[in-house]
């Protein structure tokens, strides 16, 4: 039998080589360490109090899912329906609304730009660096004299108005990456101004809009702050009722990690479901 040769490799092709190979395990490194405070999360939600609470945990402690049971109100605790229903609300709303003003708003700053409209979007960018807190106090006395103190629709009209800058900046670049071309065949087709957004652009930049749909509900399901400030028992948010579980009596981190896995679970889940369009998304106009 005849024994085939084989050319070596160059050497800069071995170079190449052992870089993408240290690269890759470079990634896996990172991505290891990323996961590992998620993967501690559950193990300790999994735990019962004594066993969570002890330093350094104990891995080999027996597993239990008496955290999820108080968590969801076994043995009197509180139902977290609530809660979790007026996350959803406030996130989903929002969300739908910030997609509704902020599809025309990035129409006309790029495929029909408007004169000057660097300065719009330097002005919507310029609304993202006050400090959140410096307006909660203005926010605050007019939610009381509005009357909409303990409201979930005040967190939705919240949430809109501070994600809608960051909304209009990501829609803007997706949408600039159409062919006017094809916008000015439709209206010569007659087509209205609706009837391209939905037919027209919407599909076109379907990925671009899952993913600002999807930071924006990320954003909206996390916030806290004005939660907390502004809401009490009827429009407690999940973030907000996380809280309860650190009170004067101990910290329970068994049930707090338990929480901190369920609360997690739908951004989880959304993000699982939509990565496909995510990377697309945030990859359009990467590559001219």
């Amino acid at each position: 039998m005849t024994a085939i040769a084989t050319t070596p490799l160059p050497p800069m092709a071995r170079r190449a080589r052992r870089r993408s190979a240290a690269l890759g395990l470079l990634a896996w490194v990172a991505g290891i360490l990323f996961c590992l405070p998620v993967f501690w999360m559950l193990l300790t939600s999994l735990h019962s109090e004594p066993d969570a609470a002890t330093n350094p945990p104990s891995l080999t402690a027996s597993l239990t899912l008496d955290g999820y049971k108080k968590f969801f109100g076994a043995g009197g605790g509180a139902d977290p329906a609530p809660a979790l229903l007026n996350s959803a609300t406030a996130s989903l709303m929002s969300t739908l609304f910030v997609l509704v003003l902020a599809l025309p708003a990035a129409y006309a700053l790029s495929i029909r730009p408007v004169r000057k409209w660097t300065d719009a979007m330097f002005f919507f960018l310029s609304t993202k660096m006050l400090p959140v807190v410096a307006g909660l106090l203005p926010i605050y006395l007019f939610a009381k004299n509005a009357g909409l103190l303990d409201n979930v629709w005040l967190l939705v009209i919240l949430y809109t108005s501070m994600n809608l800058p960051i909304a209009v900046w990501m829609l803007q670049s997706f949408l600039a990456d159409i062919p006017v071309s094809i916008i000015e065949a439709a209206h010569m087709d007659g087509a209205g101004l609706p009837t391209v957004l939905v037919r027209i652009v919407a599909p076109l930049a379907g990925p671009g809009i899952a993913a600002t749909s999807l930071i924006c509900f990320i954003f909206s399901w996390n916030e806290m702050l004005f939660a907390r400030v502004l809401t009490g028992v009827v429009a407690e948010t999940a973030p907000v009722f996380l809280t309860s579980f650190v009170t004067s009596q101990g910290l329970f981190l068994a049930q707090l990690c338990a929480a901190s896995v369920v609360v997690s679970l739908p951004v989880l889940v959304a993000g699982f479901a939509a990565q496909d369009k995510l990377v697309q998304g945030l990859s359009l106009g990467a590559v001219k």
